[in-house]
Order: structure tokens, then sequence, then C-alpha cells
């Protein structure tokens, strides 16, 4: 072994074991804790004492006591053990992770294309315990509130990592039944006479986009309900009340079953919403973390 190697190995140990003395108050009860002679340990802190040329401990025939360079030793031992800890518990980790993994998602996209996947991210991970929130408000990443959040559109300047883990386009659908009822809207100008429905956060610009002629342009349009979530827009274009534009993740097997019917395709622009999982990251980002972001990004996509 190296003799650096070897020689900070030993003081590892010995920080150790001065500790023990310390926390067990004699030679006799570390040694007893640490499966050694009471004289074995005493010489291992002359040993000690010798290298650093200061004295450490105040023998007595009833106590030991430290003295102020034994007390500044030993907070310096304390901390150095448990950074030797930490250390050690981070790289464990990389190859076994482990501990709570706090995810956020939004509700809908959540429902439908996270969770079924915790199953299986379980069964390649089972030391990790899983805790998943879903919500349509966003959470606080720096602040504690989730590891990793998954979401969609664009993302505010910030300290955190964002990873693209997949994406969506939007189509704008409509029942069956209330296009007999309202008739087949053949251009985006016929938005005017049907009941649209909307998001109501404040992130959703309040029209529609569209193309003509490879020409871009908005539409304002306008319904008498408006949600925080596809899924619920989705539902409400299943029951007939009126018009809505969604993420295709959440209405794939609407249209493919033909509760709903896809509208306007001609003139759809083919805008992508991009889908992000957002953390904090970093040399110190938690092995739980990094995997399930790079589970996502192979997964969702």
């Amino acid at each position: 072994m190296d003799a650096k190697l070897a020689g900070g190995t030993d003081r590892a140990h010995a920080m150790s074991l001065f500790v023990a003395v310390v926390d067990q108050g004699s030679f006799s009860a570390a040694g007893r804790r640490l499966g050694m002679s009471p004289s074995a340990v005493a010489r291992a802190v002359d040993r000690i004492e010798a290298r650093l040329g200061v004295r450490l401990l105040l023998r007595s025939t009833r106590a030991l006591s430290l003295t102020a360079e034994g007390l500044s030793y030993l907070q310096a031992a304390r901390r150095i053990l448990a950074d030797l800890d930490e250390a050690e518990q981070r790289i464990a980790d990389q190859g076994s992770p482990r501990g709570r993994l706090r995810i956020s998602a939004a509700f809908a996209h959540g429902r439908l294309s996270v969770v079924p996947l915790l199953g299986q991210f379980a069964a390649l991970y089972p030391d990790i315990l899983i805790d998943v929130s879903l919500t349509d408000t966003l959470i606080d990443i720096a602040g504690g509130q989730a590891d990793v959040a998954v979401r969609f559109g664009p993302l505010p300047d910030s300290t955190l990592t964002a990873r693209k883990v997949g994406e969506t386009r939007r189509v704008i659908v409509a029942s069956p039944e209330y296009l007999a009822r309202h008739g087949t809207p053949s251009a985006p100008e016929d938005l005017f006479a049907h009941n649209c429905l909307n998001f109501s956060f404040r992130r959703a610009e309040p029209v529609w986009p569209f193309r003509r002629d490879d020409a871009e342009f908005d539409l304002s349009v306008r319904g008498n309900i408006e949600a925080n979530n596809g899924e619920t827009l989705g539902q409400l274009a299943r029951a007939g009340v009126g018009i809505a534009r969604v993420g295709t993740f959440g209405v794939a097997e609407d249209i493919a079953s033909g509760a709903l019917v896809p509208l306007l395709e001609a003139f759809n622009p083919g805008d992508i919403e991009q889908i992000h999982a957002v953390f904090v990251g970093g040399a110190n980002t938690p092995a739980r973390v990094r995997v399930f972001v790079d589970f996502l990004a192979t997964h969702l996509r």
C-alpha cells in the first residue's frame, strides 16, 4: 500500500479511536467498544500526541479531560470523519441509488404518462422510495419542495438544471355530438362561432396559433369554461361542451376510438411543446435524481 494512503488510513482510524475515548470517558470503555485492550487504546492516543507534539488528554486515576488542543482536535476529527462518511455514502449511492425521491408533475401528464412508468422504475431501483405529487401549481424546487419536477413549455431563467425528456404537439378536438349540433369548422375563423375551451393559468396566451400559406397567425377565441389542466378540457370536449386545443398525449386514445375528432389539421402550425425534467444540478446531485431523469429521457421520448 502507498505510504501516504496508509498514513491517511491510519490517521482516520486514530481519529475514530480518539473520538471513542472522549465519548466513552475512559480507555477501558473505549477498548470494550472497539474490541481493544485499554493499554492498546492508551498507546494509540500517545502516538497521536507524539505526532502532534501536544497534550490532548489530561489523565487522572478517576477521569480524562480534554486540553484546549484536545478540544480543537476533537472538533476537527468529528468534522473530518463526518465528511468521510458523507463521501463514502455518496459513492455508495452511485452504485445503488437509494433514499426518498420526491417527484412533481402536472396532473394530467403525470397521471397519463409519468405514473404508468413508476412501477417499472421502482422495479429497477427498489431502494428508492418514490414520493409523487400531481399538481398543476408550480412548486419551488430550489426551496426543497421536490427533487424533480416535470414541466411543460418555456422555462424561466433560474439556477436549476433542466433536461429535455419529451415533447408533445397540440391538436384541436371536439366530440362528434358537438359537431353534429354546431357544425364542423373548416377554417380557423369559423371558431368565432364556437364555444372554445381555454386554459386558465397565466402562462397560457388567450390565442390559438394557426398556419396558412406558410404564414403563421394567431386568433383570439372565446368560450364559457376555462380550466387549469388539459385533462379537464379534454373531458369537457368529450362531453360535447365545446372545442378544445390540448396536448396530443392526453387525447390520443380518444382520437383513436372516435370519441374526439381532430379539427383544422390543415392549419395546424405543428407547434411543439417541450417537456423538461427540472432539478438542482451539479456534482452533488443525488444518484436517485440522476437515474430518474435518465429513465424519463429514455421512456417519455
